[in-house]
């Protein structure tokens, strides 16, 4: 393969991108209030809610590694986008109205409210560690091995550095106000030029080589799988999958942050449904064109070069300074995003804590510290990525396999089960994260799961159905809670019934159920011709 040769058109171009962004994230820099400051004073519309949190979305185990795993097993491992949809709605629907009404920064302090502070602590403690080591070093991770293809003389380290410094250089003056509208911008340059970069390989024979592929019932071109498949088992599909989507679109604070930034609770459930039909589109922009690679790279020997190799050798001058500067700024918007979330989530739930009469201007500084220790630690863990890891996809979702179950367990059983009690939640996620713990070490050093060659999104469930149990039988042995302290932190269908008459009267393309049946008819429908 021939690498494209990075001309001083696309340098400048790059420069100047990363220039325009560094100055548009630090013009909002004046956040003062700690509301301003991680939660840009609850004032965003809905199109900025769903081009941000589609820009955080589109993190590095989506763009570098889901395009990877499709040039190897094909478009199975869009799974993780697609069955995302399915949490997206029953988010908008029952779940984000708890989250703006009750007027919280962070989830964990939701979890405080329905439950304690024991399990608020619990939680964000880990899901700091979660932002941080996968997250956040992974975003650095991938940015730098794009850069690394360019200049493959400078090492890993040095371009980790140069990207954590462009962020800071921004994220940590601004907060959410800068992060927000840099992922506005960021959002939208990516989509464009994701779709541009698809137009351009589809005529250079890649739509060609993928109509062949679906003429002949090629498994690449299917999503739903066998159990024996090695990427995506249907059973891991509907079950798996799944549950690490509630994790990450509703319990994970960096997306869920931006949504708690709306206006209104409107805005937040449609800025929702807009991520969700931008992330339908990330087949043909992100997936299908990995799966085209194979008939312009056939010998690639590391799959996570995929996407930035197809920029480089496919389009011309200029266009491919443009791309990857805004493949690179995708990448450092994710992190971005996890710094502000990271600082609200330590400020929030610990800081605050201790310090009650902290004044506005202390919280902030103590969020900007916090983002700092987050980016040093992150800038130490990223180059260990590569070296531990077969590719970045597997890295991210092993992971959170099974660190995720027993907090997702707590999550869903505290807001459609009313008796289950604090201790259940608490010592449920403890004991029901053992198993994950377990598993995790003896892999690290036997290089052999507990559960045999079983696929790790088919254990998912496994840790679930055992976090579930612990914390059932713990609730049905022991106190109910105090059913008037957590009333309206439950769901009921009282709840759904107000929720309906407050629709009545709006025009049907306003009314945000209509939008939720267009993105599930939409959903039904590349179900059918991808099966």
């Amino acid at each position: 393969m021939t690498h494209g040769v990075l001309g001083l058109l696309d340098v400048v171009v790059i420069a100047a991108y990363f220039i325009f962004i560094v100055l548009l994230g630090y013009r909002y820099r004046k956040s003062s209030s700690a509301e301003s400051y991680f939660l840009a004073s609850r004032s965003v519309s809905w199109p900025v809610v769903g081009f941000s949190m589609f820009a955080a979305s589109i993190s590095s185990s989506t763009l570098i590694g889901q395009s990877g795993d499709a040039y190897s097993t094909g478009i199975g491992v869009f799974n993780y986008s697609f069955m995302a949809i399915i949490v997206m709605l029953v988010f908008v629907w029952f779940i984000l109205p708890f989250y703006i009404k009750s007027g919280v920064y962070t989830i964990p302090e939701f979890f405080g409210k329905r439950f304690d502070a024991k399990s608020r602590y619990y939680f964000s403690a880990i899901t700091i560690i979660i932002n941080v080591f996968l997250d956040a070093a992974g975003a650095l991770y991938a940015a730098a091995l794009v850069m690394k293809l360019l200049f493959p003389e400078v090492s890993m380290e040095i371009f980790v550095v140069i990207f954590a410094l462009i962020v800071a250089a921004y994220t940590i003056p601004g907060g959410l106000s800068s992060a927000i509208r840099v992922d506005l911008i960021q959002g939208i340059v990516l989509t464009v030029g994701a779709i541009c970069l698809t137009i351009i390989i589809s005529a250079k024979g890649g739509a060609s080589y993928i109509f062949d592929m679906m003429r002949n019932n090629d498994i690449t071109m299917k999503l739903v799988r066998p159990m024996s498949d090695p990427s995506v088992p249907w059973l891991g599909m509907i079950l798996g999958i799944p549950i690490l989507g509630f994790f990450f679109w509703t319990n994970n604070q960096q997306l869920v942050q931006r949504v708690l930034s709306s206006k209104s609770l409107d805005d937040g459930r449609k800025g929702v449904l807009m991520v969700g039909f931008l992330t339908l589109l990330t087949l043909f922009i992100i997936i299908i064109p990995g799966v085209m690679a194979r008939e312009f790279f056939p010998d690639l020997s590391k799959s996570d070069m995929v996407y930035p190799s197809l920029i480089i050798n496919m389009l011309p001058a200029g266009a491919m300074g443009f791309l990857l500067a805004a493949l690179i700024a995708a990448l450092t918007s994710s992190l971005s995003g996890l710094l502000n979330s990271v600082a609200t989530l330590f400020t929030m739930d610990f800081y605050k804590t201790f310090d009650k009469n902290a004044s506005a201007e202390k919280q902030v500084k103590v969020g900007r510290i916090v983002s700092i220790v987050v980016l040093i630690i992150a800038v130490l863990w990223a180059p260990q990525i590569g070296t531990r890891f077969s590719s970045l996809v597997k890295y991210y979702q092993e992971m959170l396999s099974m660190l995720a179950p027993p907090i997702v367990s707590a999550f869903m059983l505290g807001l459609f089960w009313k008796r289950i009690n604090a201790n259940a939640a608490f010592f449920g996620m403890i004991i029901g994260a053992i198993p994950g713990l377990v598993n995790m070490v003896v892999k690290i050093n036997t290089g052999t799961s507990i559960f045999g060659h079983m696929h790790f999104l088919n254990t998912v469930p496994i840790y679930m159905a055992f976090s579930v149990a612990v914390m059932v039988i713990y609730s049905l042995m022991s106190k109910a809670p105090d059913y008037a302290r957590i009333e309206g932190l439950v769901w009921n269908r009282q709840v759904f019934k107000e929720d309906t008459l407050t629709l009545k009267g709006i025009p049907f393309y306003k009314n945000y159920r209509f939008v939720s049946y267009l993105l599930l008819a939409t959903f039904t429908a590349m179900l059918i011709i991808f099966w």
